[in-house]
């Protein structure tokens, strides 16, 4: 049996919000340790792991074993594997099983998975009982660096994505680097442009360092530990902040509004296109959108997507396997995105890399327009 790290091969984030501080521990090894560092964190002793059918076969057995050797007793519920899982029905399935383990305020609910378990589990432990502890390990490198930090949890609705959910902090964040092993290629690379947001949003150094050390990124080792810290501390910095994105929290969304119009435009199918792959697509569009509106260089759009066209993520709206539906009814699916407001479309926009800002009434008209040149 492979010896567990120890806690100095260990980065830690802090995300000092008041009574609901939390850490984030970012390196190999934390699946054997997780038992360990829940029970060191928290009163309870029971807990609800919930993960998904390409999860459970990997991890869920060692996760379970190490809960277990720190005298903490869980019940385990495997979903479906994908986006749709984020459902009514699936939240209601988590719940009951959750008050079936008599998990109660002081326990917790431990997401094992991607972004799509995290958002869902964040969900139920938010609701259940009014709120239960909640601790997210994170086996994907989107969720590391995105998804699991910062409390936005939520289920999608047939009118878009995230649109039914609460904040609701996690006590505990665990990001197993060596899980980042089992992920595939496609995967890997939609996870890296959460990375790349980063530096897009106001790290314009961050961005440069990862033109020039991404390989060492994919590869693993101290490269990719130091890009999801650096992530981390970067989201944590934002959340702090902006706790409930009234402000200067909604920068995170860069990329997004364009990308989730396209993954709804997809039913959210993963064999055509996955989130972070729409958020490279958004955040290309997003640096477009914004020279056209002579807020940027065209040049800033064309290293961004020159970038992330190297590192072998889809970059244009025609990267998209199949027909997209016409731009008016992505244009629909924009203005039923969260981030409107009284009915004015808000956008994040860039003046140059990493010099990203919230702009508020972009005119529709614009918008149309711009979809209707991009369109395939």
């Amino acid at each position: 049996m492979n010896a567990i790290p120890s806690a100095s091969a260990i980065q830690t984030v802090h995300v000092p919000l008041g009574e609901r501080a939390y850490d984030i521990l970012i390196g190999p090894g934390l699946i054997a340790r997780a038992g360990a560092e829940i029970a060191f964190r928290l009163k309870g002793r029971k807990a609800a792991v919930i993960t998904d059918e390409n999860v459970a076969p990997l991890y869920l057995k060692a996760f379970v074993a190490s809960l277990d050797q720190a005298g903490i007793a869980s019940a385990e519920v495997v979903l479906p594997a994908g986006e749709k899982t984020k459902s009514f029905e699936h939240l209601m399935t988590v719940c009951d099983r959750v008050l079936e383990a008599r998990v109660e305020r002081n326990d917790c609910v431990i997401a094992l998975g991607g972004g799509v378990i995290g958002d869902l589990s964040g969900f139920a432990a938010g609701i259940v009982r009014r709120g239960v502890r909640f601790v997210q390990v994170p086996t994907s490198l989107l969720s590391q660096v995105d998804s699991s930090v910062g409390g936005k949890t939520g289920i999608n609705s047939r009118h878009g994505k995230n649109l039914i959910g609460v904040f609701h902090q996690p006590d505990l964040v665990l990001a197993d680097t060596d899980v980042l092993n089992t992920l595939s290629e496609r995967e890997f690379r939609a996870g890296y442009a959460e990375v790349a947001k980063y530096g897009l949003i106001d790290k314009p150094d961050f961005f440069a360092w990862l033109e020039a050390n991404w390989t060492s990124v994919f590869t693993g080792g101290s490269a990719r530990i130091e890009a999801i810290a650096a992530s981390c501390q970067a989201k944590a910095d934002v959340v702090v902040a902006d706790e409930r994105e009234n402000g200067p929290r909604a920068l995170l969304n860069l990329g997004h509004t364009f990308g989730h119009a396209l993954e709804a435009a997809t039913a959210y199918d993963s064999s055509r296109l996955v989130h972070g792959e729409g958020v490279s697509i958004g955040m290309v569009l997003a640096h477009e959108f914004s020279a056209r509106m002579n807020l940027a260089s065209p040049d800033d759009a064309q290293r961004v997507e020159r970038h992330l066209k190297e590192v072998g993520l889809p970059t244009r709206m025609s990267d998209i396997p199949g027909e997209l539906p016409p731009a008016e009814m992505l244009m629909d699916a924009i203005a039923q995105d969260k981030k409107v407001k009284s009915g004015k479309l808000t956008f994040i926009l860039t003046r140059g890399i990493g010099q990203s800002f919230v702009a508020d009434d972009v005119p529709a008209s614009e918008v149309i327009s711009f979809l209707r040149e991009k369109h395939p």
